[in-house]
């Protein structure tokens, strides 16, 4: 099991992140994809292929109303996103971000969350993160602890400007990779009241160090540097970028049970979409790199505002919030272990998934 559990944090420092996985595959399941428009910004500097259908891997509600919004991060990428409102509200309503699990898309977990408290009474988006899903950004399948905190702050200044929000009551959402990118944005973004983790993992910290701390050494992560800077030459002399690969398929006879787990959302039709990470061909092999030298958690003790941390008893993570949790200060500061939940369960078992605290929550803080 040792050997096993070190080939996936292997694989994991090449930015697979979500599930220490070995296996490029090209998107088999799911069928033909949606029907497409294209959306040119007004300024021409970004593309952007929009779906116009609904094409989420959950239902839609009825209470909701919905539609796609861009807004730009102050680099310059042009983030597209789902916005839910609750039908019929008045405004000005609390207003509140979602994105992830890390490889995901906002047609999964983030959109679930983002509909349900929209179904709650709150304006909500969901959005896909710099360079991956419908969002603009090149090259393509690159994450980036500095950018991809930068998206959580760009979705704020969506919601504070946007018409029927208010800009006073505004809260975050991060799942999986982004419940730690929450916490970054938090640190550093004092319009954000009120963040919620659920299932979170310190991509900084597994991407150094390994999964379960395995690799905390100088030699690991040397040999994970050379490794990393030997695909940047080969991907140069290409001209391209080498992918990763998503959720393993088929899965290996000794496969971990948080993969199979992974693979139980990703690769079926409970989860699966064709232009998430995760369910496909995964980031670039050297996309983890910036997360070797740049630790998110750095001033999660000065987060001020609101914090809640959401993790499953049985989850493999359950040591990244635990952890994170311990260098949160002050009593407005919460964590909630779920009994029984696995890591997956909280992407979308709707009885694992605390809404109703969740909710409560955001009422209290986002006020």
């Amino acid at each position: 099991m040792k050997r096993t559990i070190e080939r996936f944090r292997a694989a994991a420092a090449f930015g697979l992140g979500l599930a220490a996985l070995c296996a490029v595959l090209p998107a088999t399941a799911g069928g033909a994809g949606p029907s497409d428009i294209h959306q040119t910004l007004a300024n021409d500097m970004d593309s952007l292929k929009i779906t116009d259908t609904w094409d989420k891997v959950f239902p839609k509600d009825d209470r909701v109303e919905h539609r796609k919004v861009t807004f730009r991060n102050r680099f310059g990428i042009t983030l597209a996103a789902d916005l839910y409102t609750p039908r019929g509200a008045e405004g000005p309503l609390p207003a509140v971000a979602v994105s992830g699990p890390f490889g995901a898309v906002k047609e999964q977990a983030s959109g679930l969350y983002a509909q349900e408290l929209a179904a709650r009474g709150f304006l909500t988006v969901a959005f896909d993160p710099s360079y991956t899903g419908e969002s603009g950004g090149q090259p393509r399948y690159v994450a980036s602890p500095d950018i991809n905190t930068e998206d959580f702050c760009a979705a704020v200044d969506f919601l504070s400007t946007l018409e029927g929000a208010d800009p006073e009551r505004i809260g975050i959402v991060g799942i999986c990779g982004w419940g730690g990118l929450a916490l970054n944005a938090a640190a550093i973004d004092t319009r954000i009241k009120a963040t919620v983790t659920t299932t979170m993992y310190d991509m900084s910290r597994v991407t150094a160090n390994g999964y379960f701390d395995q690799g905390d050494s100088p030699e690991a992560r040397e040999a994970v540097r050379r490794a990393l800077n030997a695909q940047r030459t080969e991907d140069a002399r290409n001209g391209s970028c080498a992918r990763a690969g998503g959720v393993v398929d088929p899965l290996p006879d000794d496969a971990p049970q948080f993969v199979r787990d992974y693979y139980a959302y990703y690769k079926t039709p409970r989860g699966y979409h064709p232009r998430s990470l995760n369910s496909n061909d995964g980031w670039n092999v050297t996309s983890s790199l910036s997360f070797l030298n740049t630790p998110q958690l750095t001033y999660a003790g000065e987060i001020r505002s609101a914090v809640l941390v959401i993790h499953g008893e049985k989850a493999h993570s359950r040591y990244f919030s635990e952890d994170a949790f311990k260098r949160l200060q002050g009593d407005n500061k919460e964590l909630m272990i779920i009994p029984g939940a696995s890591h997956t369960d909280l992407y979308d078992n709707r009885r694992a998934i605390p809404f109703d605290r969740i909710e409560a929550f955001f009422r209290a803080h986002l006020r």
